[in-house]
């Protein structure tokens, strides 16, 4: 996912350099979406990796 944020985001500095505003902006806002998605399930997966392992972890 997060492949694919910087995906659309070089798209949207492409339309921008040849001036296509409307096309860089849309391509803008859904790599931020994609962005703020991947980093929601990122922070997801490790809480539940460490609610998962529970007593397992490894005490110093």
């Amino acid at each position: 996912m997060l492949g694919w944020a910087l995906t659309f985001f070089i798209i949207a500095i492409i339309a921008a350099i040849f001036g296509f505003g409307g096309i860089a902006a849309g391509a803008a806002t859904i790599a931020k979406v994609l962005f703020f998605v991947f980093v929601v399930l990122f922070l997801l997966s490790l809480i539940a990796g460490v609610v998962r392992r529970g007593d397992r972890a490894v005490k110093l």
